[in-house]
C-alpha cells in the first residue's frame, strides 16, 4: 500500500534531520507578487551592481516553475551555522582580519550539496519520484521560498530570520514531483525594529526589506572586482571578506544555537588572523591556504586588496607594517598596488608619503594607481 502524502512528508522530514539538516519546510513552486516586485525593483534601480546574472535570468527567478515545469513541491532545507560568539567582537582589534562567519570554515556548498544528493537518492528509491537539488547553482529565489515554506521570514536586512536559529542559516532546496502537504508561510516578526539597518556602516539599506548591493561591504569585498570606491574604504574597517553586522545585531539571535556541525566551526587560523600574515602570499600559497574555503573563489587579488584597505584603517604605523605594505607596491596587480598606496597615505605622515611617492610614481604605468598617488591634496601633481 502506498503511503499517504502526509506520511511521506513525515518520513522525508525525519530522514533530512538524520542526514544533518536542522530545519525543513515545504511550499508550492510559486512566489508572492510582492517578492517579484522587490526583485524587479532591485534590478531596475541597478542595486545589483555588477552581478549581471541577477538581471539575466530575472523572469526565471520570479517563477520557480520556469526552472522545471514538472515540480509540484519545493522543499527548503536549512543548515545552522551559528557562531560561538558575537561576530561584532571581531571589529575591535583593527590589526586582525575580520572574516564573515560563513567563510571561517569549509565551503558550505560542498557539504550541503552532498547531503541534498543523499536525501534525493533516498527519496527517489523510497517514493519513485523525480527531483532536482539546488544550492546556489541556479536562479532560485531561495529566501522568499524559505519564507513561504515557513522556515522563517525575510527580515529588513533581506536575509531570512528564524525564531529558532536567528540569522544563521544556510539555505538549499529540493524540487520534487511529489505533491506534499505544505507549510504556512513564515510571519514577519521584525516589528518596529531597525537595528539591522541602523548598524550598517555604509548605509546599504535604502528602505526596509531592500539592499543596495553597491554599498554593501559583503558585495564590495567579495563580488566587486575593481578598486574599492573611496567613499566606502574607511567604513570597511577591518572587514576583509564579507560583513555580518546586520545579521549579528538581530534581536532574534538570542534564540540562536551554536552549530553542532564540525565543518561549520571556525578554523582557528581564520578566527582573528593578523592582517600582515596574508601580505606575503603568492597565488599558489593563497590557493593552498584557502583550499576548502569560499574565500578561494574570490581570488588573491581581491582578498589582498581588502587586507590592504583594512591595514590602512588599522592605525598601525609601525615600521614592520608600513614596510610590508610598501613591498606590495611592486605587486603585479594594479588593484593591489593601488590599495597599498591608499593604505600608506592613511598611515604615513604627509612628508614621508611624499618622499615615498617620489621614489615610486615615475615607474608606475597604471593610470588608476597613478590617481591613487595623486589623490591627496597634500601631494603635488605630476
Amino acid at each position: 500500500m502506498n503511503p499517504e502524502p502526509q506520511e511521506i512528508r513525515q518520513q522525508i522530514e525525519a530522514k533530512a534531520r538524520e542526514i544533518g539538516f536542522d530545519t525543513i519546510g515545504f511550499t508550492r513552486p510559486k512566489l508572492a507578487e510582492r517578492d517579484r516586485e522587490r526583485l524587479a525593483e532591485f534590478v531596475a534601480g541597478g542595486e545589483h551592481g555588477t552581478m549581471e546574472w541577477m538581471a539575466k535570468h530575472l523572469d526565471r527567478r520570479g517563477d520557480p516553475k520556469t526552472l522545471w515545469q514538472d515540480v509540484r513541491t519545493v522543499m527548503v532545507l536549512g543548515s545552522n551555522y551559528g557562531p560561538d560568539h558575537n561576530p561584532m567582537d571581531n571589529l575591535v582589534d583593527k590589526t586582525a582580519a575580520n572574516i564573515s562567519v560563513y567563510a571561517r570554515h569549509q565551503d558550505y556548498h560542498d557539504l550541503v550539496k552532498k547531503r541534498l544528493k543523499q536525501l534525493g537518492r533516498w527519496m527517489a528509491q523510497e517514493f519513485g519520484c523525480e527531483l532536482k537539488v539546488f544550492v546556489d547553482t541556479a536562479p532560485v529565489l531561495e529566501k522568499p521560498l524559505a519564507e513561504r515554506a515557513g522556515i522563517g521570514w525575510q527580515g529588513k536586512h533581506t536575509c531570512v530570520v528564524s525564531r529558532e536559529f536567528g540569522s544563521w542559516l544556510f539555505l538549499s532546496e529540493i524540487f520534487t514531483t511529489l505533491e506534499l502537504p505544505i507549510d504556512q508561510p513564515g510571519r514577519d516578526h521584525c516589528g518596529n525594529c531597525t537595528r539591522c539597518q541602523d548598524v550598517c556602516p555604509t548605509k546599504a539599506f535604502p528602505r526596509p526589506y531592500a539592499l543596495d548591493a553597491r554599498r554593501c561591504i559583503s558585495y564590495l569585498t567579495i563580488e566587486h572586482a575593481g578598486p574599492i570606491p573611496h567613499e566606502f574604504r574607511r567604513a570597511m574597517g577591518n572587514r576583509v571578506y564579507g560583513c555580518d553586522d546586520c545579521l549579528a545585531v538581530c534581536p532574534w539571535n538570542r534564540f540562536a544555537k551554536q552549530t553542532a556541525e564540525h565543518a561549520f566551526i571556525a578554523r582557528e587560523d581564520l578566527t582573528a588572523p593578523r592582517l600582515l600574515s596574508f601580505l606575503d602570499m603568492d597565488d599558489a600559497t593563497f590557493r593552498t591556504f584557502f583550499r576548502k574555503s569560499p574565500i578561494k573563489r574570490s581570488g588573491r587579488e581581491r582578498f589582498l586588496r581588502n587586507c590592504l584597505i583594512a591595514l590602512g584603517n588599522s592605525g598601525n604605523a609601525e615600521q614592520t607594517t608600513t614596510n610590508a605594505i610598501q613591498a606590495m607596491l611592486a605587486d603585479p596587480s594594479p588593484i593591489i598596488r593601488g590599495a597599498a598606496v591608499w593604505a600608506l597615505r592613511e598611515l604615513l605622515a604627509p612628508e614621508v608619503f611624499k618622499t615615498l611617492r617620489a621614489l615610486w610614481f615615475e615607474a608606475e604605468t597604471d593610470e588608476e594607481v597613478q590617481a591613487e598617488w595623486n589623490a591627496s591634496g597634500d601631494v603635488p601633481e605630476g
